[in-house]
């Protein structure tokens, strides 16, 4: 992959260079502030962008509104969010952009760096990787509460780890149950959510979707 990382605090910044090249790939540049962020995403064409929320001048949303504009501009381009805050307004619009490409983790929830890179990995190649506090608090701030509520307490868990990108057998795996299990569940989810059998949509990503009030 080609990063670009935007992070103000120079260690961390260090560090996540340091690993990403560590693991074989290529960051193209290592900035700390959201206008720097967006003239390397210009000059570079990175496949994927791992960014802080908070940075300078203000120290409030700067990155995720930076990847809000880099998003529209380029609608294919990977982003992550690596923050220590959940901005449920921000991170809702950012989402409804579609979730392909796009992760949101919590710096202090990831306590391992492989797993940090596998979910950069699998932003940067179209999949979406959310931290289950962020999907709790998107979910909690979202006005389509009442769809969700239509699905039992274990399709909503099913739909939770979707939401964080997992596969079926992923799935499956994390709740002990069968793959089979979890295709019922899928199956349930999408009568409940109103979504029918379409060519033209992708049916996991809109209960995503709807699931996060996007």
């Amino acid at each position: 992959m080609r990063v670009v990382v935007a992070e103000d605090t120079a260690i961390l910044r260090v560090g996540l260079v340091q690993l990403l090249e560590d693991e074989g790939h290529e960051v193209v540049a290592a900035v700390a502030d959201a206008e720097q962020l967006k003239a390397a995403v210009a000059g570079h064409r990175p496949d994927v962008v791992v960014s802080d929320i908070r940075m300078p001048p203000t120290h409030t949303d700067e990155g995720l509104r930076a990847a809000i504009e880099l998003r529209a501009a380029q609608p294919g381009l990977a982003v992550l969010i690596f923050s220590q805050y959940v901005e449920t307004e921000y991170a809702a619009r950012l989402l409804a952009g579609g979730s392909a490409g796009v992760g949101y983790l919590l710096k202090e929830r990831v306590l391992d760096t492989r797993d940090f890179v596998d979910a950069l990995e699998r932003v940067s190649g179209g999949g979406t990787a959310l931290d289950p506090e962020v999907v709790t608090q998107l979910l909690g701030a979202s006005p389509s509460r009442r769809t969700v509520d239509r699905l039992s307490p274990r399709e909503r868990e099913v739909l939770g780890l979707m939401a964080e990108g997992r596969s079926n057998g992923a799935i499956a795996a994390q709740l002990v149950v069968t793959e089979r299990a979890v295709e019922k569940h899928v199956a349930n989810i999408f009568l409940k959510l109103d979504l029918p059998v379409s060519a033209a949509d992708h049916r996991r990503v809109l209960a995503v979707l709807r699931y996060l009030g996007a």
